[in-house]
């Protein structure tokens, strides 16, 4: 079994896949992490140096080994991964996996990645919060198409992380 977490950065994909690997006892695999490795660089320099076309090829192909692999698995993608190609629709064809979606509300990815724009070169140019929450509110704008594609929705926010990881198992199970 692989658990597909999906949703826009900032809604908590790593810190909840981390935790749930630990209670489902699974392997977690962070998509950008395992890139990073490959690629022997940064997302941002990957980017820079090999373009954004190129990124998403590579993010598909290191998802489909990460799926391809016998180990129970949760994985965390990449705000951007589920919007691109035909990646939705792959994972839903794959009986083995089970997306899900951490829905964050507009306020709190606003109120979390202001406090991470440093960390995020895709934000780090946006000067105020009320940049950053158009640039944000946009952004879901295009993708929550996707994201609503994912098998469940969990909504995080006002919840620990132990408390969604709770939530996602009693939804699995």
């Amino acid at each position: 079994m692989k658990i597909v977490l999906v949703g826009y950065m900032g809604s908590g994909k790593s810190i909840v896949g981390r935790q749930l690997s630990q209670v489902l006892d699974a392997n977690f695999l962070d998509l950008d992490t395992e890139i990073e490795k490959e690629e022997g660089m940064s997302i941002s320099s990957l980017f820079e140096k090999r373009g954004e076309i190129y990124f998403r090829k590579k993010e598909f192909s290191t998802l489909l080994q990460c799926l391809d692999s016998n180990e129970k698995s949760i994985i965390a993608t990449g705000g951007g991964t589920p919007c691109y190609g035909n990646v939705m629709e792959t994972l839903s064809e794959r009986p083995d996996v089970i997306t899900v979606y951490l829905k964050a509300s507009l306020d709190t990815l606003t109120e979390r990645l202001a406090e991470e724009k440093a960390k995020r070169p895709m934000i780090a140019h946006l000067e105020t919060k009320e940049l950053l929450n158009d640039f944000i509110r946009k952004h879901l704008f295009e993708r929550n198409f996707f994201y609503f594609k994912a098998q469940k929705t969990i909504i995080v926010d006002d919840k620990t992380v132990s408390e969604i990881v709770d939530e996602i198992v009693a939804t699995l199970f």
